[in-house]
């Protein structure tokens, strides 16, 4: 038995499929069938057992890629500071971040990274929060940007990096335009563009209005604040964004108006996978958004 064998089992089994496992991994289908079934010669009983839906994994297979996983994150502890050791300068570090976010909150950062260790590379993936976690406990993330907050601490290591109110993005044709701010209340009637269902937003935003006795009159929903802005423009309703982001907008037919008190913030936060040994690329991303915090 080998890492490599161990590799391809996890694969397979997370795949559910020999053939989108042996497309991930570069290989053949065949060869990937020969190395499984190597590896259930030498463990004396089968792994997985066919289902109409694909792949299934049998009790012994259960117990195996629990193990499986465990030995992988330490076989990835061991050759990343190994690497670290040699005093390796190339590197990668994967983050994923939200497409609610895209660079507004987090381009500072980036950039700076960038200029201070330009030998790194850095991989940038568009996901959504819960996406997110599952790929940095499957270890496909380094790091990631959330914003349903609180998580599992038990899971994760954490950085909370700002807690930004939301704004009314509205025409400069409605009426609400003409206010230096409103209540929370007054958006009651107005045509809303909102977060879809699975963005974390869209339950805080809906929550607010049930605490304020109404139920929003939703018009659309997207997870592109471009085309929520476009959708604005447009005159087929206001939308609920950041106020960094509102900061950004610079068309000339929207206005931005805060609310007189805050109800619904944008809470971001960067998380990283608790008891992983982190890469010199992944510590100094780490390093460089932990005082990042108190400069927003």
């Amino acid at each position: 038995m080998d890492i490599r064998q161990i590799t391809y089992f996890v694969e397979v089994a997370k795949r559910r499929s020999f053939t989108k496992a042996a497309s991930t991994l570069h290989v053949s289908q065949p060869s990937l069938s020969k190395t499984i079934k190597k590896l259930e010669d030498e463990l004396g009983t089968p792994l997985f057992y066919r289902v109409a839906t694909g792949l299934e994994l049998t009790d012994t297979g259960r117990v195996f890629l629990t193990n499986a996983k465990t030995l992988l994150d330490a076989y990835d502890n061991l050759t990343a500071q190994l690497e670290d050791v040699g005093e390796l300068k190339k590197g990668e570090i994967k983050i994923g971040i939200p497409p609610i976010i895209g660079a507004a909150f987090f381009s500072t950062v980036i950039s700076k990274y960038i200029e201070l260790y330009p030998e790194i590379e850095i991989s940038l993936n568009e996901v959504g929060s819960n996406k997110i976690k599952q790929e940095i406990n499957e270890g496909e993330l380094d790091v990631g940007l959330i914003c349903n907050l609180p998580i599992q601490k038990e899971n994760y290591e954490t950085i909370h990096l700002l807690k930004d109110p939301l704004m009314l993005i509205i025409h400069k044709d409605n009426p609400l335009a003409e206010e230096a701010s409103i209540h929370f209340s007054d958006i009651e009637t107005e045509p809303l563009i909102l977060y879809r269902r699975d963005f974390s937003l869209h339950d805080r935003i809906m929550e607010a209005c049930r605490d304020h006795g109404f139920y929003p009159n939703i018009v659309c929903e997207s997870s592109q604040k471009d085309f929520m802005v476009d959708m604005v423009e447009a005159k087929l309703g206001g939308a609920l964004l950041p106020s960094k982001i509102c900061d950004r907008i610079s068309n000339e037919n929207i206005r931005a108006i805060p609310f007189h008190k805050p109800v619904v913030y944008l809470e971001l936060a960067m998380i990283w996978k608790k008891d992983k040994y982190l890469s010199h690329a992944v510590r100094k991303m780490i390093d460089l958004a932990d005082p990042y915090q108190m400069c927003l």
